[in-house]
């Protein structure tokens, strides 16, 4: 690398998760139909907790942000997937290649940040309970949300501004649905494998520091509920349950494509799929299923437009 974009590739060619026509045409159907849901939910739950007052509290201002963050994350994919099923030939420019790869650890990075702030949240109201709107306050949380979102900045920045400027000059073809990094390294024209370590090495220490530290934190949370008296402990576990598998599920993923890859194409196309479409998508569902409030301002915002109607 000596300063200067060395590409002399304009466009990559990605292989896609599919290579029969049937196939590609159920997958078309079938990744549509849950890209809608994703964005449904997710605007269903900024509408509602924008909306209902009885949502306005750090927890779900929160919540707020992390579907805004999952549509993100998805929309950075996920369309192109789709568009690409019904193509022959699936091309992607080098800058659309360098975006995808620049905001898939922008956005991911942030979620992780966010999630972690998330669980600063339950560790407030649940072993602080009478500090929690001092401490949990408007500012606090905006300030909490911007640390995520510029902590997710620069690690997008700096994967970007390295695969950017590595030599392309020959091979262009990508074994994935979209641009990923570990496999965008390997196309470059020089020994990418310290490189490629290097990149997996600063994604491990986000990622597996985020992962600690919820993992600390939900633990001691959980002994701070078991210690307590039964009457919040169903609501606190409950609410903490829903944090839990939204970690896992997102967590467990990242792992295995970044910190520590199986170099499986098969499993890695899965994870990557898990990652971008199923996390965001299971997300919406675990916390509005699960929540009592959430339904109930589901109830009162469908009596808003039903009510006067069926009282006429």
């Amino acid at each position: 690398m000596d300063g200067g974009n060395q590409s002399v590739v304009s466009e990559f060619i990605l292989w896609g998760l599919a290579n029969s026509k049937n196939l590609q045409v159920l997958l078309f159907v079938m990744f549509l139909i849950l890209y809608l849901f994703i964005v449904s939910g997710n605007i269903v739950i900024l509408v509602l907790i924008t909306t209902d007052r009885h949502l306005h509290s750090p927890m779900y201002f929160l919540l707020a942000n992390l579907s805004f963050v999952d549509m993100c994350l998805s929309s950075n994919t996920t369309p192109k997937m789709i568009s690409d099923f019904l193509r022959e030939v699936k091309t992607i420019s080098f800058a659309g290649c360098m975006s995808q790869v620049f905001f898939s650890h922008c956005i991911g990075g942030g979620e992780m940040v966010l999630l972690v702030v998330m669980a600063y949240d339950r560790y407030v109201a649940i072993c602080k309970p009478l500090h929690y709107f001092t401490i949990m306050n408007l500012k606090r949380c905006t300030g909490l949300v911007l640390i995520s979102w510029t902590t997710g900045f620069i690690h997008g920045i700096s994967y970007f501004l390295v695969v950017v400027q590595l030599p392309f000059c020959g091979p262009k073809e990508i074994d994935s649905f979209f641009c990923d990094m570990p496999l965008v390294i390997k196309l470059a024209c020089m020994d990418y494998h310290d490189l490629n370590t290097l990149m997996n090495a600063e994604c491990g220490v986000v990622a597996v520091t985020c992962f600690f530290l919820l993992l600390v934190s939900y633990t001691y949370i959980l002994f701070t509920v078991c210690q307590s008296s039964k009457a919040g402990v169903s609501k606190a576990l409950s609410t903490c349950s829903a944090h839990i598998t939204v970690v896992m599920i997102f967590f467990l993923p990242c792992i295995f494509i970044y910190v520590w890859p199986l170099s499986i194409t098969w499993l890695d196309k899965f994870l990557a799929v898990f990652y971008s479409v199923f996390t965001p998508l299971l997300n919406p569902a675990i916390y509005t299923l699960r929540n009592k409030e959430m339904k109930n301002a589901m109830k009162r915002f469908i009596g808003k437009f039903l009510g006067p109607k069926g009282n006429s």
